[in-house]
């Protein structure tokens, strides 16, 4: 029966009262996930599950064009809307719940309207309910249909992996549905947290079924579909690759071991399991053997040939290991050789080829304004001797603002600095114009931080900090991804952030090294780039069925040979804060937050860098951290192990000079100006100066203090200095009379009480130009007066 003038207004105002339908709190309109079809790129298996995908702009543009021959057809398409949603999404999803909302919605507008047939509840014969079944059957998370049709051969391998497999119950997105998961509260408006962060936040008992659905998830996901075709090396001659081959081959370390092994051990076949770009087989030997019969056509084919071979190494080695860390090692040589501005012979470095002299955790804390370690990093990016671009290019990889990456660390190559770019240039020096880089901000590893030995972590947990480095491309390794908590526990990146069998962390925390301390991070916006900075587009995820926590380990410097002497405390730049000391400055600064509730609030950003006392104790106060917030004065960490610091961790442990004796002399210190300790209440009363401040005033040369008065100098009268007696310059006239050699009447010397010689004559001072030209022409009237009298 054709649809009537009647029942089509009826099924533009229940469409309209469908897409209109906003949420009891707020104004999240319901329908906004269902307008649009769900991307098919995105989610094939999306495709291969539902038999007939509809979405609510579809239907509304076929009632306005008068597509629809019945109404009863309307009916079948808007419910078959929900129902898809209700089948591939568990129960109690945010999605699924909107879903049952508008279909209640849907059925009781319907039924409202007499005009309108009689239609049924129950799901329509083309609803994925009925083709794969299951609509009664209901598991732990969700529906549990039956196995779909199987793909074709002709599918992609990861759609047909994933054809095989139970539906995993995750919500899709199209591309124009790119909005925040609505039960996923990410990023909150407010500041980090006053709070220190003890750990990951996640059960003490992990769920058994995590791997399997995070494993279930991966099987579908995309794999990195290889390198770009920018950023290869120029041309050169064949010999010159030999060579390259021959340097990478034979390279050597300080004791004389071939770095090469680790490359020579990979097998010739690329496994899947490794999720390389390309599973053609590769190998060193292979290269060497092209490279020698000229057999590559160009320099880009041999070069993409070892980046393969790199990669391949990144993945079969274990990450932390000497074999991980020689590969990285002969990366950033083999980048140098190939790099802008090729590095010559002799091959040694003493940062690893990196381009910085520091790495993660022994470099300068930010906002220290004392340290004898290297001064890496600043606190903000800079803009001097570069031109911005909005992405480079080197080695196949395209890096653009916000893509995390692996850097060359100078410090340890097989822990590579991870960093967040903020900003991509071209170098505009004289020697290095045109050279790309990047500016990323630094995230340290548990390794690189000092924190207490019974503080837990997440696997592959990093933290923020307010590093940022320059790096040229060259110090490149890979691409990688780092989730924040409240994403990573709920899904995995979406390419392009991030591919399957790429690097993945989780950062939960921000680390401030010049406190020592971890702040939770509460406001994710703060921690990324301007130019991505509350998009809501940016960094989807593909959804797990269900929250999956990573598990936890313990800290680095605690296990097995860690106290020992071993390689848990040795080789890394951290370290570890006894516990008695970190609960001391726990209950100082809880009592110091009581004080300063009871009475006016203290500066957040006080500091005690000006002031000095005459005991060691007062002296370390004087040298605590400038930004550090305003607490009572503890005396610096130790460590709770005690195996021998090496001196880089002795550095970055106590990076203020150590306490200088007072000589002898008055103590014009502040606290002994304001009559000693018992008469200020103690240190817990001493509050602490900016920075800004301290270096306007004067300091004692002896020990460094800073000089401190009750009151300003009296505005009196200077007096005169004191002056020669007559007698004086008598006998002192006489001695050089006698000294050479003359008598007191001689007429030469001073001349003291009128004995002496007389005045000098005047020296004749010759004529000026002027003088003398006015003399000449004078002389000439003269002349010609004359001449005319005797005319």
């Amino acid at each position: 029966m054709p649809i009537t003038p009647d029942q089509n207004a009826a099924i533009k105002e229940i469409i309209t009262t469908i897409i209109s339908q906003t949420a009891p709190r707020g104004k999240r309109q319901l329908a906004a996930m269902f307008m649009d079809l769900v991307d098919r790129r995105g989610w094939p298996h999306y495709y291969e599950v539902i038999p007939e995908p509809r979405c609510l702009k579809q239907i509304q543009s076929g009632v306005e064009k008068g597509r629809y021959k019945e109404a009863t057809d309307v009916y079948t398409d808007l419910s078959l809307v929900f129902w898809n949603a209700l089948y591939y999404n568990e129960d109690d999803s945010q999605i699924a719940a909107d879903a049952k909302t508008l279909k209640n919605t849907l059925e009781a507008e319907w039924k409202k309207r007499s005009v309108l047939p009689n239609t049924r509840s129950s799901p329509p014969p083309s609803s994925a309910q009925k083709v794969h079944g299951g609509v009664e059957t209901k598991g732990e998370s969700g529906p549990t249909p039956a196995p779909p049709p199987a793909a074709s051969t002709s599918q992609p391998q990861s759609q047909s992996q994933f054809a095989y497999t139970k539906p995993i119950p995750i919500r899709p997105k199209s591309s124009a549905q790119n909005q925040p998961t609505p039960d996923v509260e990410v990023d909150v408006v407010s500041q980090d947290s006053d709070e220190e962060g003890e750990g990951p936040s996640a059960p003490v008992e992990r769920d058994p079924r995590s791997e399997e659905i995070v494993k279930q998830l991966e099987k579908g996901l995309p794999r990195f579909p290889g390198f770009g075709e920018e950023g290869w090396m120029d041309e050169v001659t064949p010999g010159r690759l030999s060579d390259i081959v021959h340097t990478i081959k034979s390279y050597k370390d300080v004791i004389g071991n071939r770095v090469a092994t680790c490359l020579e051990s990979l097998p010739e076949d690329s496994s899947p399991a490794l999720y390389l770009s390309d599973t053609a087989p590769i190998s060193l030997k292979q290269i060497e053997t092209r490279t020698r019969h000229k057999m590559y056509k160009n320099a880009k084919d041999f070069d993409k040939d070892m980046m393969r071979l790199f990669e391949k190494a990144r993945r079969w080695h274990e990450p932390g290991t000497e074999a991980y860390g020689r590969a990285l090692l002969l990366q950033r040589l083999y980048q140098a050789l190939t790099g802008p501005n090729p590095i010559a012979p002799p091959y040694v470095s003493s940062t690893n080829f990196a381009s910085l002299r520091a790495g993660p955790g022994n470099v300068k804390p930010v906002h220290s304004q004392e340290s004898d370690l290297p001064s890496v990093t600043v606190n903000r990016t800079l803009t001097k001797d570069r031109v911005f671009v909005d992405e480079v290019h080197f080695k196949g990889w395209r890096l653009g603002v916000a893509d995390w990456v692996h850097l060359s660390n100078p410090d340890d190559p097989s822990r590579p600095i991870i960093g967040q770019v903020f900003k991509c240039w071209l170098s505009d020096e004289f020697d290095k114009k045109g050279n790309p880089g990047i500016t990323v901000s630094w995230y340290y590893r548990p390794e690189q931080t000092f924190h207490p030995a019974n503080r837990q972590f997440w696997a592959n947990e990093v933290f923020k900090t307010g590093h940022y480095a320059d790096h040229p491309v060259e110090d490149l390794i890979e691409r990688i991804a780092v989730q924040f908590a409240a994403r990573h526990i709920r899904g995995r990146p979406r390419p392009p952030i991030w591919y399957l069998g790429f690097p993945l962390y989780v950062c939960d925390s921000r680390y401030r090294d010049h406190e020592r301390v971890f702040r939770k991070l509460k406001n994710w916006n703060q921690c990324v780039p301007d130019e991505v900075r509350g998009k809501e587009e940016w960094m989807q995820i593909y959804p797990f069925e269900k929250t999956v926590y990573p598990p936890t380990v313990p800290s680095p410097f605690v296990g097995k040979g860690s106290t020992k002497g071993g390689p848990g405390v040795s080789k890394y730049p951290g370290g570890l804060i006894s516990a008695t000391e970190k609960e001391k400055e726990k209950g100082e600064k809880a009592e110091g937050q009581g004080e300063a509730s009871s009475s006016r609030k203290r500066p957040q950003n006080a500091s005690l860098g000006a002031t000095a006392t005459a005991n060691a104790t007062a002296n370390a106060a004087a040298r605590a951290s400038s930004s550090t917030p305003a607490r009572t004065i503890t005396s610096p960490a130790t460590f709770a192990t005690p195996t021998p610091v090496p001196y880089q961790q002795q550095q970055a442990a106590a990076y203020q000079p150590p306490a200088i004796p007072r000589p002898a002399g008055p103590d014009r210190s502040v606290i002994t100006a304001a009559g000693g300790l018992a008469a200020i209440g103690g240190l817990e009363q001493v509050e602490r100066l900016p920075p800004e401040t301290t270096r306007l005033l004067d300091r004692d040369p002896d020990t460094n203090e800073v000089l401190w008065f009750a009151a300003p100098p009296m505005n009196t009268p200077r007096a005169s200095g004191a002056r020669h007696s007559l007698a004086y310059l008598e006998f002192i006239a006489a001695k050089r009379r006698k000294a050479a050699g003359k008598g007191e009447g001689d007429g030469e010397g001073m001349d003291v009480d009128g004995k002496g010689p007389a005045k000098r004559a005047r020296v004749a001072v010759p004529p000026t130009v002027m003088e003398t030209t006015r003399q000449v022409l004078q002389q000439m009237q003269q002349y010609q007066e004359q001449m005319a009298v005797d005319g």
